[in-house]
């Protein structure tokens, strides 16, 4: 009878872990603000290349 009582242990209930999900939550916020970021800085940049070599060959042809 000593073994049978040894497994009716009561069980509790996880309860979840709710700083942990609200910090992953965050990370991955971040995450995905940084992502959005480097895409629009590398549009800016393209878009900078795309504009610089008409701005350099404008003023050649002012001068020539």
């Amino acid at each position: 009878m000593a073994g049978t009582a040894a497994n009716n242990e009561v069980r509790v209930a996880r309860r979840p872990n709710y700083g942990f999900q609200k910090q992953q939550q965050a990370i991955k916020k971040q995450k995905k603000r940084d992502e959005k970021a480097e895409k629009k800085r590398l549009r800016k940049e393209v878009s900078q290349e795309s504009d610089s070599p008409t701005e350099d060959a404008a003023p050649e042809d002012e001068v020539a």
